[in-house]
């Protein structure tokens, strides 16, 4: 999603705006550019120590704080900032994107000079983006005399990562800005902002999807989707609740971690169809066998996805066209369609227990899920075996609800599964 904004190359005084239902506009002294900002974030306007904003999936939280960043750049010549969360392996995972694609939105970029690792701002200022995990209580002084920082997907900092993070901002009128995707209420951050009294000079805010006036629509047709299919599901990931603990979860052993594919890997491809208003879905794998890991680094996921629009679908995904895909049996006539297309697509076998049999493969890995495999991590969370409502007896029942790429990495995995050779899978 973007927030839309005002060309700084015309003349303010003669723009006019429309103010929507939830939306409030705000303008730098400093700069001819003008930011729309939804209501919801008003608050954060003012100063303050803290600033934090919660909530679930859609709401603009990383878009607003983005575009108050480069406001604060504007207004304070010289301003020295740290986007920081706690791991980061590569600037792929850092909001450095998101600023950089801000500054060219307003068109900023004789401003702002975007570099291999920071941001040069107005008056020889920086922002830099950090990981927590490399810095302990002496190497984190290196950020003492900056103006502040922005804690991204703050559910994850640690508690040792909080402890010294807060007390090397001390500079006047310093800021600790936080946002983040609640996911357990014991997660430091939501102790520190949600438990109890407020820290002194701090704003909070909730900010879920209704709060913004730019909600896309691709997004919109995933929350009523997960809405209608699942309550649990729809509250944590629209509704911004935390994440319930169930011993009825298939899948434990998985991570989001960022990696870099290497060179040389075999990758395995499974897709599933949409049914009615299901999902059409392609994902990408490969296999560690040293280290007994599976790494899921590519998706493609579509609702409503139409038969003709599934090759520009599949073709999202890098070597889609160049290695074997297995994909769910029950249509030939779609198999048939896309192989007539340049894919090299076969059905995948359905057996007795064929379903059980892949899901023990896949807990039998660590599975480690690339952040851009969003849909693939949802689904590694929610996939449960049946309960029975009365005695909450969970049953050896899967439930057919968040499995569509999960079926996908089942037929990408057949092979391997009934025993072919794991030697060439991984340098």
């Amino acid at each position: 999603m973007t927030f839309e904004g005002q060309d700084s190359t015309v003349d303010p005084g003669v723009q006019a705006f429309m103010s929507l239902p939830g939306m409030d506009i705000f303008a730098p002294k400093q700069a001819e550019i003008f930011f729309e900002t939804p209501r919801v974030f008003a608050p954060l306007l003012h100063p303050g120590r803290y600033k934090a904003a919660w909530g679930g999936r859609g709401s603009g939280k990383s878009h607003f704080f983005a575009e108050l960043l480069i406001r604060k750049c504007l207004d304070v010549p010289g301003l020295r900032w740290a986007c920081v969360r706690e791991i980061q392996k590569s600037l792929e995972q850092s909001a450095m994107r998101l600023i950089k694609d801000k500054i060219e939105a307003y068109n900023l970029g004789h401003l702002f000079h975007v570099m291999d690792t920071e941001i040069r701002t107005p008056g020889n200022g920086v922002i830099i983006f950090q990981g927590m995990q490399n810095h302990n209580a002496n190497s984190i002084k290196s950020l003492e005399g900056y103006n502040g920082c922005w804690v991204e997907e703050a559910h994850s900092l640690s508690k040792s990562s909080w402890s010294i993070l807060r007390p090397t901002f001390r500079e006047a009128g310093s800021e600790i800005w936080a946002t983040w995707n609640p996911t357990n209420r014991n997660d430091p951050v939501d102790e520190f902002f949600r438990a109890g009294e407020l820290p002194p000079r701090a704003i909070v805010v909730e900010a879920e999807w209704y709060d913004n006036p730019w909600f896309p629509a691709e997004l919109e047709e995933e929350r009523v989707y997960d809405q209608r299919r699942d309550p649990d599901r729809y509250a944590h990931v629209w509704g911004g609740k935390y994440l319930q603990a169930s011993q009825a979860r298939v899948f434990r052993n998985w991570k989001v971690e960022y990696f870099e594919t290497p060179k040389g890997v075999r990758f395995f491809f499974g897709a599933d169809w949409g049914y009615a208003e299901d999902p059409t879905v392609l994902v990408r794998c490969f296999l560690d066998e040293k280290r007994r890991r599976l790494y899921v680094d590519r998706e493609a996921y579509q609702l409503h996805c139409e038969l003709d629009k599934i090759t520009n679908l599949f073709d999202k995904i890098d070597g889609a066209r160049n290695w074997p895909i297995r994909a769910d049996s029950a249509r030939p006539d779609t198999i048939s369609y896309v192989a007539n297309r340049g894919f090299n697509i076969v059905g995948a076998d359905k057996g007795p227990r064929s379903v059980e049999d892949g899901i023990e493969f896949l807990k039998s890995w660590d599975i480690i899920v690339h952040p851009s495999c969003q849909h693939t991590a949802d689904e590694l969370s929610f996939y449960s075996w049946k309960v029975e409502p009365k005695t909450e007896d969970i049953l050896p029942i899967l439930e057919d609800k968040h499995n569509h790429v999960i079926d996908s990495l089942r037929y990408a995995l057949e092979g391997a599964r009934k025993g072919q050779s794991m030697a060439d899978y991984i340098d």
